[in-house]
């Protein structure tokens, strides 16, 4: 096992903005000693194992350079004492926390172990060592989001909970560059100020009777002008998406972040963006752009006030519509949902909000095994939501759906997506092994009736959770989608090219103990007759060698076409886009 190329965790310091090496001592030493054992478990609740390399000494606070010195806040003498106040009440808390042992879906030694920990920003690249030759028609950037602290966690942090941010390769006639950088969110900036989280995290800390202390002591904060919780609380970690002429990086607890690519292939946050004052809720991180129109398709859930979920959408201008409240009986999580020609599909499952849960102790995220899934299909157009057609289709949970198409001769709508069980895995922990399952579900708008179907065979099956159906036929009936084969859960080995109508299935492994992320499929002309022509673009990481990769694969041969070496190590991330060289000549 390979351990002298290792890129270490280099959390911030609060007190001195060095890199914090007695800390991270600290907790190398207890994930190697976890690693003596063999038993230091993956991320996001699995039973299987993850093999983490020998981390390396890190260097002594005086053999490393001062990072730039952020603006401290400007406090009064009373807001200082305010602070240090508080600050003694949450140390007593996360003492009282740390007595008891935290489950593996939000202790950090699983969650950010191995390459899911964090890496520090790295400034641009030029001309990266490439094995073979980048296809003539990969022009512009490749981009990718990921969950990446700045800070070292000191209690409860899930995997989603990690400040955003993007890693990028821009493509010039045949030649690559390399950066990666943090989304500037409100949260980050207020906080590397301050030099400590204070935001609470949303899944790792938000449970039982010590996440209502560190929501009280948030709002405590902010009443005390430490903070400013009215300019977003989000992490803008998870989607990436190119809609009028703006790269916007998003999560669904905030506004997105627009963030511009320089000339050179750097990355820059422009601000949080609100679409002109249009848009004054939140937005998921998987808004759709239909292929034909142009028009940005989105929801927002809200956990406490009703309505519960809005849709709305903007035009290819970025002119918003007015917001369409869809009537649910409970506050749901709704992470994704489907465009066709004329309708948006939306979820309904049994993944819910019960914040009363804290109060005794329990996680606000419930899985409501009374509850019966249903899809709600609406007119893309809708001025309401009273004509949503609500459709069954008992014990489906979708974390993500892959495309959704009309079939007007059988009165049907039908669904991709990968059904996953247990629904509440990634949020609760519980023994039973995960599977997701790629699925064929149809929705009669006639009789309201539902069927599914599994597209894969069970002897052939694979977890395929992550990926996506060519752009060009997003709405429209498409015969292949290309998913990560997220196994060992949740690593992910290769990907697979599946035909959603016979379930044929052809796979790509990225190599011996190379894992990767969400593939990308890049057309390589809007116009080709061919759905499947094209290129995989996907981050590998190897773990025997500690170094990472951008593999370019043929989507119609399914063969390696080009690798590019990247200069520095890329975490297991989450979603990406490609922004075409035309496109980003004309960024606002």
């Amino acid at each position: 096992m390979a351990s002298s190329s290792i890129q270490t965790p280099t959390w911030s310091n609060p007190g001195n903005k060095l890199l914090r090496s007695s800390v991270s001592r600290s907790f190398c030493k207890k994930t190697n000693a976890r690693l003596a054992k063999n038993s230091t478990l993956c991320a996001l609740q699995t039973p299987s194992i993850l093999q983490v390399p020998k981390q390396t000494p890190l260097k002594t606070a005086k053999t490393v350079k001062t990072e730039t010195a952020p603006a401290q806040p400007n406090w009064n003498v009373l807001q200082k004492f305010a602070s240090m106040a508080l600050d003694a009440i949450e140390d007593g808390l996360t003492k009282t926390d740390n007595l008891h042992p935290l489950p593996k879906t939000v202790d950090p030694k699983v969650q950010i172990a191995g390459n899911f920990s964090p890496v520090p920003e790295q400034p641009v690249r030029h001309r990266l060592p490439v094995t073979g030759e980048i296809p003539e028609h990969i022009q512009g950037v490749y981009l990718r989001n990921g969950a990446n602290p700045l800070f070292e966690p000191t209690s409860g942090h899930h995997l989603f909970d990690g400040d955003g941010m993007i890693y990028a390769v821009k493509f010039d006639n045949g030649s690559a560059s390399y950066a990666c950088r943090f989304t500037e969110t409100q949260r980050l900036v207020q906080e590397r100020a301050i030099g400590k989280p204070v935001f609470p995290k949303a899944i790792g800390e938000l449970h039982g009777h010590s996440g209502i202390a560190k929501l009280l002591l948030f709002y405590a904060r902010g009443m005390c002008g430490l903070i400013d919780h009215t300019k977003g609380i989000g992490v803008a970690n998870a989607g990436l998406v190119y809609f009028n002429n703006r790269l916007l990086a998003m999560s669904e607890d905030d506004l997105p972040y627009h963030v511009r690519v320089t000339p050179s292939g750097d990355l820059k946050t422009a601000g949080r963006f609100d679409f002109g004052g249009q848009l004054e809720s939140t937005m998921i991180a998987h808004p759709k752009i239909d292929p034909v129109s142009g028009e940005l398709f989105a929801l927002s859930y809200d956990v406490i006030n009703k309505p519960y979920l809005k849709y709305f959408r903007f035009s290819p201008d970025g002119k918003k519509s007015k917001d369409v409240a869809i009537d649910l009986g409970m506050p749901t999580m709704v992470h994704d949902f489907a465009i066709t020609e004329n309708f948006v599909v939306v979820p309904d499952h049994q993944v819910v909000f019960k914040m009363s849960e804290m109060i005794t102790g329990g996680s606000p995220v419930v899985y409501d095994k009374e509850k019966v899934s249903r899809f709600g299909v609406l007119d893309k157009y809708a001025e309401n939501g009273s004509g949503i057609k609500w459709v069954e289709v008992p014990d489906c949970f979708c974390f993500h759906l892959w495309n959704a198409w009309e079939e007007p001769e059988s009165d049907e709508v039908v669904v991709i997506g990968s059904c996953m069980t247990p629904a509440d895995s990634i949020f609760n922990e519980c023994n039973e092994e995960l599977k997701s399952v790629l699925s064929e579900i149809r929705l009669n708008l006639k009789t309201g009736k539902s069927t599914r179907r599994q597209i894969i065979s069970p002897e052939n099956d694979v977890n395929l959770e992550a990926g996506m159906v060519n752009k060009n036929l997003l709405g429209r009936k498409s015969r292949f989608a290309y998913l990560a084969i997220a196994e060992p859960w949740p690593k992910v080995s290769g990907f697979a090219k599946v035909d959603l109508t016979t379930g044929e299935t052809k796979k790509f492994i990225y190599g011996d103990q190379k894992y990767g992320g969400e593939p990308l499929f890049l057309p390589s002309d809007a116009s080709s007759g061919a759905e499947d022509e094209g290129h995989i673009l996907a981050f590998v990481h190897d773990e025997k060698t500690w170094k990472s990769e951008l593999q370019i694969v043929n989507a119609m041969t399914m063969e390696l076409q080009a690798t590019v070496h990247l200069p520095s190590r890329v975490p297991y991330g989450f979603h990406g886009t490609f922004i075409s060289a035309k496109d980003l000549a004309t960024q606002a």
